[in-house]
């Protein structure tokens, strides 16, 4: 199926604070015929080496603006946007179903249509753009960039690469709790009495594997070894049979971290995306 985007694009008003080492311009563009609202950050005092669109996890998320400053900091534009159904965008958000099929797919939409504004910036011309996000931005970012040419790389902190399900049965086993002693997947499925159901009501059970193994840019996973809400084990050993089959899929294991790990791990992440930019 052809992918048909049209996106309007307005520049608001421009912030530029003193002694704050970004300009910030707020925007709003379409999507799927809603209007969403977010910010572009862009260094002030080095020069730009990258641009990403950083993607929401779950629930009902704004505008991730302290990360945008940083990415800034290190050179990099970053534009964030209210998720649809939040803050200063329209739409419905999504939350009975904010993993079904259908939701995955407008929020990729989202993500594309937040590409093809940075693509459009006059300050962006030829430079690397990606995605970036975490937790949920596993299921999204992929495809995105499935759906998009523009995508140049993607970063995904905690992101899982197994299907919803997979990721349901385990945090479900976990409590969804951090922890020292993380169980494994194949412990958390050996535990069930009861065969898993996936629910038809949510569509296709999303599996990141699929537009994975069609992409042909590098990424970077940041995992915890702490993380109880992501079966790290399995989307390991997913991420290194696509290795094996010749994709330039990066990961990264921290000792002791646990599902939110950003803090701690933005240097390596940034210091990814502007070795890979040159």
């Amino acid at each position: 199926m052809k992918y048909i985007l049209v996106v309007t694009l307005l520049l608001i008003h421009v912030v530029r604070a003193h002694g704050e080492s970004f300009k910030r311009e707020e925007v709003r563009f379409a999507s799927n015929n809603v209007q969403l609202s977010g910010s572009i950050f862009l260094p002030k005092d080095k020069g730009i080496v990258a641009a990403v669109v950083f993607v929401h996890g779950s629930g009902k998320q704004t505008r991730s603006l302290f990360w945008a400053e940083k990415f800034a900091e290190k050179g990099i534009a970053a534009l964030v946007y209210d998720k649809r159904g939040v803050g200063d965008s329209g739409g419905n958000y999504e939350s009975e179903r904010s993993v079904g099929e259908k939701n995955i797919g407008l929020l990729a939409d989202d993500a594309v249509s937040a590409l093809a504004v940075l693509s459009k910036h006059r300050a962006l011309t030829d430079l690397p753009l990606g995605l970036a996000g975490i937790s949920q931005a596993g299921w999204i970012i992929p495809l995105a960039a499935e759906k998009s040419s523009i995508p140049k790389f993607m970063v995904l902190w905690s992101g899982p690469v197994c299907k919803v399900s997979e990721e349901d049965i385990f945090s479900k086993y976990t409590a969804d709790m951090d922890g020292k002693e993380i169980p494994s997947y194949d412990e958390a499925i050996n535990s069930r009495k009861q065969k898993y159901r996936w629910p038809d009501f949510l569509g296709k059970d999303s599996d990141p594997s699929d537009s994975l193994a069609k992409l042909h840019i590098p990424g970077l996973w940041i995992f915890g070894t702490d993380d109880g809400s992501v079966p790290v084990d399995l989307s390991i050993k997913r991420l290194e049979l696509l290795r094996k089959s010749g994709h330039e899929y990066d990961y990264v294991v921290f000792s002791g971290l646990g599902h939110n790990n950003m803090a701690e791990t933005f240097s390596t992440a940034s210091d990814w995306i502007i070795r890979i930019s040159r």
